[in-house]
């Protein structure tokens, strides 16, 4: 429970400790930035890092004149979010393979597999970038397209794309924004509790849309 409520201190106020560390770490600040972005989108037991909030921040505390440079941090952790995404992605190949001769494999079953196929197939490449901005499945969708065995000549288009729209928007957003919210009186916790909300959004409309779309029994 303790460390669950350390996280969430850390989490919350994320532009804090960002701030404390570029005053502690001026030169690896842009290391651990790296780092935090490519274990959020590369290790698939990983999707509890911030990664939106991250982005705000670094783009906030860019612009209030830390010594943080957005011009390396946004090219910075493209990269970090593309290496992530195919580390991943080829992850799940290897173990793709393996869960589809078996019915489950770790937390894995050989359904979700064919599911994510015919997924893919329906609504195509778009959906990795629309994956980007979500929680959690921003994390999981490139193992999933691995393991669901999406053609990679497709995969990284659309995971270029999605990693520079990602990446570009939201630090511009917390660049451009973050002085306007802090004279508005918003603190950084609620902005970061925002950013979820808007982005778990789409998850929460597609389930309320399955279960009244479901049959009655």
């Amino acid at each position: 429970m303790e460390l669950l409520r350390e996280f969430l201190h850390f989490f919350t106020h994320l532009d804090e400790n960002l701030k404390q560390w570029i005053l502690d770490y001026p030169v690896w600040i842009y290391g651990i930035l790296f780092l935090i972005v490519f274990t959020e989108t590369g290790l698939v037991l990983m999707p509890f890092l911030p990664g939106d909030s991250l982005l705000f921040a670094a783009g906030a505390l860019a612009a209030a004149g830390t010594g943080l440079n957005i011009w390396i941090v946004i090219p910075l952790l493209i990269t970090a979010a593309l290496m992530g995404d195919n580390v991943n992605y080829f992850i799940g190949r290897y173990f793709g393979t393996r869960i589809k001769q078996r019915e489950k494999l770790l937390f894995l079953k050989r359904s979700h597999i064919e599911k994510t196929e015919s997924f893919f197939l329906k609504y195509g490449g778009k959906t990795i970038i629309m994956a980007r901005f979500v929680p959690i499945v921003r994390t999981v969708a490139p193992f999933i397209a691995g393991a669901g065995s999406m053609n990679y000549k497709n995969y990284i288009l659309y995971c270029i794309a999605g990693a520079i729209l990602w990446v570009v928007g939201i630090t511009m957003l917390g660049y451009l924004l973050a002085g306007f919210f802090e004279k508005l009186g918003i603190s950084f916790e609620i902005i970061v509790f925002a950013i979820i909300g808007l982005s778990l959004l789409p998850i929460i409309i597609g389930a309320v849309k399955a279960k009244m779309q479901k049959p009655v029994a």
